[in-house]
């Protein structure tokens, strides 16, 4: 007998057809009434739950939705997620396919698949235990920094928990205990713009830009070398650009997209000189994104249910990327990170393993029970 088979079909239905709901919704940073859209549809999924509170948060135009058991403002855990997804120029890119047991398409694992997960068990759990501890944070900007969501909840809004389970990092029985600082950077070089026939009268400002970031690549290719398992400070060309709109004209401006990634001992003001220092003083540096290195402490509960339910050793495991649980652990709560098995992410391709959805809703579901009681 297969999982599935023991845990039925409804709930596998369930979870395809919410994720693939929210999928359909384009919640990407340049469409905030989708975003909107997309809260509207997770409040309409829970408040007709008895005995629960829905509060909503705004700043700087980012709204999250925080739903909690009726007097538990300060629950023991906190299920936390984001619906935003990365832009891809294509609209034809955001649909969503069903094959080989997964669901494809943008934000199928990063992450609207888990967040139809916590959604399901936040009803399981709360219609069986309607005094639970028990909570759900739903934000919308995790993809550019996280700032106004997660951020705001645990910084000025005073958001607290005992623990937060945050689907965005690891995977089932690998779970995520430390993750990378991150540096999000626009870098502008200025020059005089001229006509391309006598470049000789002008000072191309796209050259002096490129001559800057071969010296920042050259920098971090000399000073962290790739070896191993590349824990070490990384950096990633990403955007380029000039005013330009013929081929023909020297651009008096030119600018470009930087991402650096750096675990500790390193620090963001410490990457940041650094990336200066490489680039020289006529490059302009505007900070983006500036987060910390961040370490969790998964609760050993936790990964003794998932070698129960997974049949195998919990790895720990280091993430190259970022999530919204570092804001979570500065203000010292500990947060587990594990997802479940997803593929290509930002990627018009992008996937999750319905089976593996399965699994951690059991996961969830059995964790939540055991620690609530």
């Amino acid at each position: 007998m297969t999982e599935t088979d023991i845990w039925g079909t409804g709930l596998r239905n369930r979870l395809v057809a919410l994720t693939q709901q929210l999928m359909l919704i384009r919640t990407t940073e340049f469409e905030p009434g989708e975003r909107r859209r997309c809260i509207d549809f997770i409040r309409n999924h829970l408040e007709d739950l008895p005995g629960v509170e829905l509060r909503e948060y705004g700043r700087n135009g980012e709204v999250s939705l925080v739903v909690n058991t009726e007097g538990c403002r300060e629950p023991e855990i906190l299920m936390c997620g984001h619906i935003d997804v990365v832009a891809h120029p294509d609209d034809a890119a955001y649909r969503t396919d069903l094959r080989d047991g997964r669901i494809v398409g943008p934000g199928a694992g990063d992450m609207k698949g888990a967040v139809a997960i916590m959604l399901e068990v936040f009803r399981e759990v709360v219609a069986l235990r309607p005094s639970a501890s028990l909570g759900i944070a739903i934000t919308s900007d995790e993809e550019k920094g996280g700032a106004d969501g997660v951020g705001y909840l645990f910084g000025e809004a005073g958001l607290r928990c005992g623990l937060a389970l945050v689907p965005d990092g690891g995977c089932l029985n690998r779970v995520t205990v430390r993750e990378k600082g991150i540096l999000h950077l626009d870098v502008r070089c200025s020059g005089t713009a001229g006509h391309a026939a006598r470049p000789w009268l002008a000072d191309n400002a796209s050259e002096r830009l490129l001559g800057a970031l071969c010296r920042l690549r050259g920098h971090f290719d000399e000073t962290y070398p790739l070896a191993g398992d590349q824990w070490q400070p990384s950096c990633a060309i990403t955007i380029l650009g000039t005013p330009n709109r013929t081929v023909n004209r020297v651009p008096g401006h030119a600018h470009a997209g930087v991402d650096i990634r750096f675990p500790h001992p390193h620090t963001a003001r410490g990457m940041l000189e650094e990336v200066r220092a490489a680039l020289g003083r006529d490059v302009e540096v505007e900070p983006l994104i500036s987060a910390e290195p961040a370490d969790f402490a998964p609760d050993p509960e936790f990964l003794r249910i998932v070698e129960e339910i997974t049949g195998e050793p919990v790895a720990e495991e280091s993430g190259h990327g970022g999530s919204d649980a570092r804001f979570v652990a500065a203000a010292g709560i500990p947060a587990v990170l594990s997802r479940p098995l997803v593929g290509d992410l930002h990627s018009v391709d992008e996937w999750i393993d319905v089976g593996s959805m399965v699994t951690l809703y059991r996961i969830y579901r059995e964790y939540i029970v055991s620690k609530l009681g």
